[in-house]
C-alpha cells in the first residue's frame, strides 16, 4: 500500500486512477501549515502539491519515505529540486495540461485590457455611464510582439491572426524556415519593443529571462503599448513596469503572475492603469482535470513500473544503484552543456557529441540525454529533463549527432561537445579526472584544466605581460574575489584564453571596465549557479 497526501485544492475526477488502485491510500488535506506537514509527511510515499504548498528541504529532509513530489501544473519554484534529488525523490510536473487555458487566459487578459472592460464594468456597477471615459483599442492591423513561441506562445499568435493582427516573434530557437511557415516575422526583444502595439509573454522563468522585460525594454516601447504577463512572475520587471506606467512610457498592462504570491499588496494590484487577475491562466475546470489525471497517472506508472515521463530531476531511482563514476559523468555533460551554450551566445543549429576511450564500450544515452538538457535548460527552463531532452532538442529543430571514437586525446575518457550556428562554432571538451572529478580541458583551441563553479569569466586575448595582475586589480575594485585561475595559449605573446572563477556574479559595468585593459578582445560570464 503506498500513501499518497494531496496538500493543495486538486480536481477529485482527475485524482480517479489513485482513488480506483487498491494499492493506494490518497489522504487529501489543504489546510497544512508549514510545520504541520513537517509532521505529517513523514507517513508518506508521494505529495501532490500546486502552487500553494512550499516544498521546502525541512520538509524533504522529514519525509523518510518519500519518493516522489508532483505538481499538478508546470512550475516547480515551490519545490527545492536540489534537496529533493539529494534525498532521492523524484519531481514530477503536468506541462501540457495548462496549455489551452493558458492560452485563452492570454487572449481573454488581451482583449479586456484592450477595451478596458473590467474598468467599464465597475465604473457602471458604482452606477456612472461614462462612455467617453472608456475609449478602447482595436486589435485589427496592429502588431502583437510574442515573446516566447513554445506551444502557449504559438496558440496565441493563432488566435490572434484570426482577429487580423500581425505578428512578431522572438524565440532563441524559432528558425526562420519556422517563421516562414507559421507567418509570422522574426524579431529581436528590442525590435519587438520597438514595433509592437501589443506584447504577450510566454518564457520560463529562468536567469536569463528574469527581468528581461524592463526599463531599457520599455523606454523604447511606443507611448500606446498595451503588454501582458500569463507566463511567469518577473519575467516582466514589476517596478519598472510601474515606473513606466506613470510616466506614460507605455498605455496599460495586464497581469496575472507576480514575483510574489498571493499578491494582494504589490503595487500592480492598485494600479489604475493594470488589469489583474490571481494567477488564473491554468484555473479553468479542463487544466485542472487534466494537469490531476497526469500526474496521478504518472505516480500510478511510477510505483508500478518505474517509468517516469515528465522527471525535472533525476536522482539515483531513475537509473538503479547509484554509481559515483557515472554520477562524475553526468554532472561533467550538464556542465559541458550549460558552458557550450553561454560561450556560443545564441540557440544552436547542430549539436556535435563525441564519446572517446572507455565510454565507447558504455551506453552513453543517458550522458547525450544530460547534454541536450544543460544546452537547452536556460531557454527551457523546467520545461526540459533528462526524459524529454532529445525530443526537445528535434522540437528546436536543432539537429544532433553522436560519435564513438576508442582513440581518446591523452584521457581515459573524453567527452566533446560542438555548437553550431551558421558560421559561429563553439567547442568544450571535458574529462573526468581521478580524485579531481569533472574538468573542461578544451575550449575552442585552447588547452585548458579547470572545474566550472558557479562564477566564472572566460576571456580571450593577446599573450603578454601585466595582463593577470591588471584583471586582478580591476576586479579588487569592485570587491569580486577570485577563486581560481587558469590560463592557455597557442603560443608565446599569441592569442591566449583566462578563465577566472569569482565568488559573485559579474555585471556588465565589471565588464566593461576589463575591456579598458589593452589586448582583451572577448568577455564572456559563465552562470552554472542554476
Amino acid at each position: 500500500m503506498y500513501k499518497i497526501l494531496v496538500s493543495d485544492p486538486i480536481a477529485k475526477d482527475g485524482l480517479q486512477t489513485l482513488l480506483d488502485d487498491e494499492q493506494f491510500e490518497v489522504d487529501i488535506d489543504t489546510s497544512l501549515s508549514p510545520d504541520e506537514l513537517i509532521e505529517k509527511i513523514k507517513a508518506y510515499d508521494g505529495l501532490i502539491v500546486r502552487s500553494q504548498t512550499q516544498v521546502t528541504e525541512d520538509v524533504i529532509e522529514a519525509a523518510d519515505n518519500l519518493k516522489i513530489i508532483a505538481r499538478a501544473g508546470v512550475g516547480v519554484d515551490n519545490i527545492n529540486k536540489d534537496a529533493a534529488t539529494k534525498r532521492g525523490v523524484l519531481v514530477i510536473n503536468a506541462p501540457d495540461g495548462n496549455t489551452i487555458s493558458a492560452t485563452e487566459h492570454s487572449m481573454a487578459m488581451i482583449l479586456a485590457m484592450a477595451r478596458q472592460i473590467p474598468m467599464a464594468h465597475q465604473s457602471l456597477k458604482e452606477g456612472k455611464w461614462n462612455r467617453s471615459e472608456f475609449k478602447g483599442t482595436e486589435l485589427y492591423h496592429k502588431t502583437l510582439g510574442v515573446i516566447g513561441t513554445g506551444r502557449i506562445g504559438l496558440g496565441v499568435a493563432k488566435r490572434a491572426k484570426s482577429f487580423g493582427m500581425k505578428i512578431i516573434a522572438f524565440d532563441p530557437y524559432l528558425t526562420a524556415e519556422k517563421a516562414q511557415e507559421l507567418d509570422i516575422e522574426r524579431a529581436s526583444v528590442e525590435e519587438i519593443a520597438q514595433k509592437a502595439d501589443f506584447v504577450t509573454v510566454h518564457t520560463p522563468l529562468t536567469a536569463k529571462t528574469k527581468g528581461m522585460i524592463g526599463k531599457e525594454f520599455f523606454e523604447q516601447a511606443k507611448p500606446q503599448l498595451q503588454i501582458i504577463n500569463v507566463a511567469r512572475g518577473g519575467i516582466i520587471d514589476e517596478e519598472e513596469l510601474v515606473e513606466a506606467l506613470d510616466k506614460g512610457l507605455i498605455a496599460r498592462a495586464a497581469i496575472d503572475v507576480f514575483t510574489h504570491e498571493p499578491a494582494t499588496n504589490s503595487p500592480l494590484v492598485k494600479h489604475d492603469k493594470v488589469i489583474v487577475t490571481p494567477h488564473l491562466g491554468a484555473s479553468t475546470v479542463e487544466a485542472q482535470e487534466k494537469v490531476a489525471v497526469s500526474v496521478s497517472n504518472e505516480i500510478a506508472e511510477f510505483f508500478h513500473t518505474g517509468n517516469v515521463r515528465h522527471a525535472i530531476n533525476a536522482p539515483k531511482m531513475i537509473f538503479g544503484e547509484e554509481d559515483k563514476e557515472l554520477q562524475d559523468y553526468i554532472d561533467l555533460c550538464d556542465m559541458a552543456g550549460k558552458v557550450c551554450i553561454q560561450l556560443l551566445g545564441k540557440a544552436p543549429r547542430e549539436l556535435k557529441i563525441k564519446f572517446s576511450g572507455q565510454l565507447v564500450k558504455e551506453d552513453t544515452n543517458i550522458l547525450t540525454r544530460t547534454i541536450a538538457k544543460g544546452v537547452l535548460s536556460q531557454d527551457l527552463g523546467d520545461r526540459v529533463n533528462l526524459v524529454n531532452s532529445l525530443f526537445l532538442l528535434n522540437e528546436q529543430n536543432v539537429v544532433y549527432n553522436v560519435e564513438k571514437d576508442a582513440k581518446s586525446r591523452s584521457f581515459n575518457n573524453y567527452i566533446e561537445l560542438t555548437m553550431i550556428n551558421r558560421d559561429q562554432v563553439v567547442t568544450v571538451g571535458a574529462t573526468v579526472l581521478n580524485g579531481y572529478g569533472p574538468r573542461i580541458v578544451r575550449i575552442n583551441d585552447y588547452p585548458v584544466d579547470f572545474k566550472p563553479a558557479e562564477y566564472q569569466l572566460i576571456i580571450n586575448h593577446t599573450d603578454r605581460p601585466g595582463i593577470v595582475g591588471r584583471t586582478g586589480q580591476i576586479l579588487g575594485e569592485y570587491d569580486i574575489n577570485i577563486a581560481s585561475m587558469h590560463l592557455g595559449r597557442a603560443e608565446e605573446g599569441g592569442d591566449a584564453m583566462m578563465i577566472i572563477s569569482v565568488d559573485h556574479t559579474v555585471s556588465e559595468d565589471i565588464i566593461k571596465a576589463l575591456f579598458q585593459i589593452d589586448g582583451f578582445k572577448n568577455i564572456q560570464f559563465v552562470d552554472l549557479s542554476k
